[in-house]
């Protein structure tokens, strides 16, 4: 048998980490599928790289657009920053991260003199009504 892309390990670390979304009293609609299936999905698209509508049926996560839709809704709801600072902190903790090969992205230094005025980058042509 195939090992599961979500194992029972990965499944605690995450579930902590989702919103959890009551159901309607009133019209409560097609019950959810369940997180664990969505997230085995989306790993599936991840790593395969297939198109969201050829996500097999077979597997049970449901459709690749209920994937793709939590997908969204865990990104607005920040849960893939959460889930990266818990796994640096969880490395960090075990001894495992090396940072004597980390780089600086000069895209993160604020803008300095004039650029940071008129609120543009260097190259960039004024906006419209800033002088």
């Amino acid at each position: 048998m195939a090992r599961p892309l979500v194992s029972d390990e990965l499944w605690a670390f995450v579930e902590p980490l989702i919103p959890k979304v009551e159901r309607r009293y009133r019209f409560p609609g097609r019950r959810r599928i369940d997180d664990r299936k969505v997230l085995t999905g989306i790993l599936f698209v991840l790593q395969t790289g297939i198109p969201w509508e050829y996500l097999p049926q077979e597997m049970g996560c449901g459709s690749g657009m209920t994937c793709w839709r939590r997908l969204r809704a865990w990104q607005r709801a920040g849960v893939w920053g959460r889930l990266q600072r818990a796994l640096l902190q969880r490395l960090a903790d075990a001894g495992k991260i090396d940072s004597s090969r980390a780089s600086a992205d000069v895209a993160r230094v604020p803008a300095r003199g004039e650029h940071a005025r008129l609120g543009r980058t260097r190259g960039a042509r004024p906006r419209r009504g800033v002088i």
